[in-house]
């Protein structure tokens, strides 16, 4: 299911309105090539610094500069922890990023939780619930301090929303705290294994320990957004790092509570796409309400002579991304109003 797009699609008589770069998993480490906890996949965690520069360097020089870049997670990979060296890689990144033309909004991963405490991310260069938008009539549809999330206007009518898939989380907590108690009810109930990364045997594998989920407060954050959204007519790309659709990832790589998450965004029109990592593999499905999965192949598991990253084009009628290297090209159409038929889950 490549859909690549032919140069009819591309000569459509749609207007460019505007671009944005997506980015997942650089999980950078000043380390030699290593391998995934299985030992079946090579990871090249120095060499993913030069795929982000590349990267960097296309998007600085496209024909039409988008208006910013989405960093889906996992940012500096969690063995820095293990060297102490934590803040000096992320500020190695953070210096290449410096180099980019437009903002960045970053997601939050496991490996951030890895290296840092919640606290440490709050006030760190990673948070950039700065560049949100607020409603100012609409007190409902600011985010809390809870959790990190927040929504942006790019261009008129379209509303991008980052999502915290670590808001429910035994990952970079106080493990004093109720919420930390909470939630490792939660994954216990769901993981009886002695090793909680591990989903043997689970009839529900994405309750490992690497995972996340998200808030009843959170959803009905979002679920405020969405309905301001539908609304106002606009256009909705949201973005985390952990996928929701089951059809677009692999099921031990879900949040916790995917499926209400997707409850609340199938009980609006208003959502186009839902951009995810976390897989490093991909992944890409339409589901039965017109809205587009897609799961970006992460730039660690990226060989030296290929890369990992995309510039989506929005149209009136679709938005179309252009991939790089293993990173497929895809075509959004946006869903007719009438009859989008579907179950839930």
């Amino acid at each position: 299911m490549d859909d690549k797009p032919n140069s009819e699609d591309l000569n459509e008589n749609s207007e460019h309105l505007f671009s944005f770069g997506v980015i997942a998993d650089i999980q950078y480490a000043d380390l030699e090539d290593g391998f995934n906890f299985q030992g079946t996949r090579r990871r090249y965690y120095r060499h993913s610094l030069l795929h982000l520069q590349g990267a960097i360097e296309d998007w600085n020089n496209e024909s039409s500069t988008p208006c910013c870049v989405l960093q889906l997670g996992d940012i500096i990979d969690g063995y820095n922890a293990q060297y102490n060296a934590s803040e000096k890689s992320l500020e190695v990144v953070m210096d290449t990023f410096k180099k980019l033309k437009v903002p960045v909004h970053h997601t939050w991963g496991n490996h951030e939780f890895y290296n840092f405490r919640r606290e440490y991310l709050t006030h760190s260069k990673l948070n950039t619930k700065f560049l949100e938008d607020q409603i100012e009539h609409h007190p409902k549809t600011m985010p809390s301090e809870d959790y990190y999330a927040y929504h942006f206007v790019p261009f008129p009518k379209f509303r991008f929303i980052l999502l915290d898939a670590y808001d429910l989380s035994v990952l970079g907590m106080d493990q004093s705290s109720p919420k930390y108690q909470q939630c490792m009810k939660i994954l216990k109930e769901h993981n009886p294994n002695m090793e909680l990364n591990s989903p043997q045997g689970l009839s529900e594998p994405q309750f490992v320990q690497f995972n996340g989920g998200f808030s009843q407060e959170q959803l009905n954050w979002l679920n405020e957004v969405l309905t301001f959204s539908d609304t106002n007519q606009e256009k909705v790309v949201i973005v985390s790092h952990l996928p929701i659709y089951p059809d677009a990832s692999d099921s031990v790589c879900l949040a916790w509570n995917y499926r209400d998450a997707l409850a609340v965004i199938w009980s609006h029109k208003c959502v186009v796409c839902f951009f995810a990592g976390h897989t490093h593999d991909g992944g890409y499905s339409e589901d039965p309400f017109g809205v587009y999965h897609v799961n970006l192949e992460g730039v660690i598991e990226t060989a030296p002579d290929s890369q990992a990253f995309a510039t989506v084009h929005v149209y009136p009628d679709k938005m179309l991304l252009k991939g790089r290297g293993r990173v497929p090209d895809r075509i959004m159409n946006y869903k007719k109003e009438a009859g989008s038929g579907g179950s839930r889950l």
